[in-house]
């Protein structure tokens, strides 16, 4: 197995999306296809996933619920904060 490995070039990716999702909302009118910044972040973020799941299949550790789990505990603390301050 493999240990996960720091991509600089997926992590620029992201920043350009993020920022294209902020200039989109600093300015909508001169930024009009900035939310496309989001699809792009969900598709970096779909590779990054799928790299760490079909390393768990390849090593034989994979279990559809750790991994639900371990995306539930990373996304839920997240998502109620944000749900509680709106």
């Amino acid at each position: 197995m493999t240990p996960h490995v720091y991509r600089a070039d997926v992590d620029g990716l992201r920043a350009i999306a993020v920022l294209a999702v902020l200039a989109f909302h600093a300015f909508p009118h001169a930024v009009p296809g900035g939310f496309v910044g989001v699809d792009v972040f969900l598709v970096i973020s779909g590779f990054l996933i799928s790299g760490i799941i079909f390393e768990g299949l390849q090593s034989g550790r994979f279990t559809l619920p750790t991994s639900t789990g371990a995306a539930y505990g990373a996304f839920f603390p997240r998502s109620s904060w944000c749900c509680w301050h709106a």
